[in-house]
């Protein structure tokens, strides 16, 4: 309680000032209503953050892919290894046994 007396004095007179109400109401307004929030801006910030991870991890995919595009239009061999691989493609006089691993 006697915390409390010493800091009402301080603060009383501080409160009575019309110029540091209108300061107070001031950091209020654009902290919290204005249309630059920081509110908004911090979910902004986090956003940008989020699509910087997901533009870094597409640029990985997008060179890998490309790494994948080149080895697989060097030769002849690679391309019909993938296509045989990934597309389930066989010659005419092949038979075709897929095993699921579950």
């Amino acid at each position: 309680m006697k915390y409390l007396k010493k800091y009402m004095h301080i603060v009383l007179p501080l409160l009575r000032n019309k110029y540091v109400i209108a300061g107070l109401v001031f950091i209020i307004w654009i902290g919290f209503f204005d249309q630059n929030n920081i509110v908004d801006r911090v979910s902004l910030a986090r956003r940008i953050s989020e699509l910087n991870k997901q533009k870094e991890h597409y640029q990985n995919e997008i060179k890998s892919n490309r790494e994948r595009m080149d080895e697989l239009q060097s030769s002849h061999e690679n391309l019909e290894k993938f296509a045989r691989e990934q597309y389930l493609m066989k010659k005419p006089d092949e038979e075709l046994f897929i095993i699921k691993e579950k």
